[in-house]
């Protein structure tokens, strides 16, 4: 009886130590099974991330846009490129027929456009949805045509091929541009102040132009607003104007100046002259003339007067001269602005193609040879796009010049009052940008006045 429940016990023990035995090799297998698919999970994940990194490095290395950010399908701001193209498309081909002369309704009149992807009898269908407005379309379309623009022509200019790139404002209003396929137009959005300031002045603008359309404020021609759905069910109100691109798509600019008549902080630095303009300091500090002779100089100094005394009656500032020099003997060639652009040339408009197509690098094919059709009937647009410099007798020199007065729908609101007040403080009241705006108008022409060649003295 001793002898079995030793004998039992024993066994007992044996299958108690097998059983523990099987279980630590089970357990050890189970870990090195684990061990081995975690290994090979994190060896997956990392060929995935290398993959996406060498795929992300191949597309910026194809795929470059050097002045800007390109705009692209998964760029949000593609769709409101995508949207105002067909907006401004529906809205100006549907301002058609006869016109009529202009009245006080027609500055106060807008269109509403509602846009879907099943259409509707007044819109077409589109990618996305969204709401489309077009201010004052008659009054609009009489500038355009004031300005020499065919209806026919603006269209195909404006809603076809086109620039894909982004620009900031080379100030600090954080706005966008958007050049028009052949170079000739600027779609940039604004912010709402200058949206209402622009359809509180529009009427004076108008009178303005068609009393003198060699004025050398920005021509503009259209005012709209975009109302884009989010993913959070928020609605994006951006609202941008269509307006004229100083600078010709078939002259190279070797220099740019934006001259305000101010020089606090008004410099850019050597590493930046290629990106951005020259300013005042830079001006002064290069001993820079705008070269005209007897006859031109007063033809100018007498526009930008004109021009001056409706900003100031109107009570803006903070605007500009733009200018763009180009140099008949400079031979080099590659504009700054036109070499480092994308163009985006779906081959159809079907949807899928759209979709399909990315940019390219812009090539000379792409743009126009000359200058827009309409332009060269005025004084500052008719030589090449431009105006000559002339000598003291009045006879052609080498530089031609681009130029205008950009950036006048910022009014001397009580913050610009304010910011006049805070920089009279540490600087001299005469050098600081922010000035009511008949002080402002007064520097400003006698800058430009002092920056043009001097007439011959016996």
């Amino acid at each position: 009886m001793t002898k079995f429940k030793k004998r039992q016990s024993f066994d007992n023990n044996l299958i108690v130590t097998n059983t523990g035995t099987q279980m630590a090799r089970a357990s050890v297998d189970s870990v090195n099974t684990e061990v081995s698919r975690m290994r090979g999970s994190i060896l997956v994940k990392r060929n995935l991330t290398l993959k996406k990194l060498q795929n992300k490095q191949k597309f910026y290395d194809d795929d470059k846009v050097l002045i800007g950010n390109k705009i692209s399908e998964g760029h949000e701001n593609f769709v409101m490129a995508y949207n105002m193209l067909t907006g401004i498309r529906v809205a100006v081909s549907r301002c058609s027929g006869v016109m009529k002369k202009i009245s006080d309704s027609d500055f106060k009149s807008y269109t509403k456009l509602t846009f879907n992807t099943d259409g509707s009898e007044m819109t077409p269908s589109s990618k996305y949805d969204f709401k489309f407005k077009d201010y004052c379309p008659e009054v609009f379309r009489d500038l355009r045509s004031t300005f020499g623009l065919d209806q026919a022509d603006y269209l195909i200019s404006i809603t076809g091929k086109y620039i894909l790139s982004e620009l900031g404002s080379p100030g600090k209003s954080g706005s966008f541009f958007y050049y028009s396929r052949d170079f000739r137009f600027i779609i940039k959005t604004i912010h709402h102040s200058e949206h209402k300031q622009l359809r509180r002045i529009l009427k004076e603008y108008y009178s303005h132009v068609k009393s003198n359309p060699n004025t050398l404020i920005s021509q503009i021609y259209g005012l709209h607003r975009l109302k884009m759905p989010l993913l959070n069910g928020v609605k994006r109100k951006v609202h941008f104007i269509v307006m004229n691109n100083l600078f010709p798509p078939h002259r190279d600019i070797h220099l740019k100046y934006d001259l305000k008549g101010s020089t606090w902080g008004r410099y850019t630095k050597a590493e930046d002259a290629e990106t951005k303009p020259l300013k005042d300091l830079n001006w002064l500090e290069n001993h820079e003339a705008i070269k005209f002779g007897p006859h031109k100089r007063k033809v100018f100094m007498d526009q930008l007067q004109k021009d001056v005394e409706l900003l100031k009656r109107i009570n803006v500032m903070d605007y500009s001269l733009l200018m763009g020099i180009h140099n008949t003997k400079n031979k080099t060639s590659g504009s700054i602005t036109k070499t480092k652009l994308s163009i985006f040339d779906p081959k159809s408009h079907d949807m899928h193609d759209v979709i399909k197509t990315n940019p390219r690098y812009i090539e000379p094919t792409d743009l126009p040879t000359d200058v827009y059709p309409g332009r060269s009937k005025f004084i500052f647009y008719g030589h090449d796009g431009g105006i000559r410099s002339t000598n003291v007798n009045n006879e052609p020199e080498s530089d031609i010049y681009y130029l205008g007065v950009i950036d006048f729908l910022t009014s001397y609101s009580l913050k610009k009052r304010l910011e006049t007040f805070w920089r009279s403080l540490s600087h001299t009241r005469e050098t600081v940008s922010s000035l009511p705006a008949s002080e402002y108008g007064d520097r400003f022409l006698k800058f430009i006045k002092d920056g043009i060649t001097k007439e011959k003295t016996d």
